[in-house]
């Protein structure tokens, strides 16, 4: 399987809710890395997995609106736990659309699966990957 990985980052404040999240329940800050790879099994015909130019595009379009705010205070996050693996999924739906609409280009089509890794720390990520169904 081949893959092409576009990275950006984002810079966010948030709150949990539950004993499990001790002092982060307090509001606080986070600056995550975002790896987004795309995967497919053969090449396009202009022998790439992606533009990465438009891959690298569709995410930071996706960050853009998450970038320097407060995620308890968007609408998209009422009533959610925006946890690094939730933050995941999210930023995996927005990639998975993007490719299904063609904002990757020609050839976005034919990707199969994507994986999303948000690196919270130099010592903790998590990541969501699945099909482009």
């Amino acid at each position: 399987m081949y893959a092409v990985e576009v990275r950006d980052h984002i810079m966010i404040a948030h709150s949990f809710k539950g004993d499990l999240f001790g002092p982060a329940q307090k509001l606080h800050g986070a600056t995550f890395v975002v790896d987004v790879a795309f995967y497919r099994t053969e090449l396009t015909s202009d022998a790439v997995v992606v533009d990465i130019g438009r891959a690298h595009d569709a995410l930071k379009a996706c960050l853009g609106p998450l970038t320097y705010q407060n995620l308890d205070e968007l609408p998209q996050f009422a009533g959610k736990q925006t946890t690094t693996e939730y933050l995941s999924k999210y930023i995996f739906d927005a990639m998975a659309g993007a490719a299904r609409s063609g904002a990757l280009g020609p050839g976005g089509e034919g990707i199969e699966k994507i994986r999303v890794k948000l690196h919270e720390s130099h010592v903790a990520r998590a990541w969501f990957e699945g099909p482009v169904a």
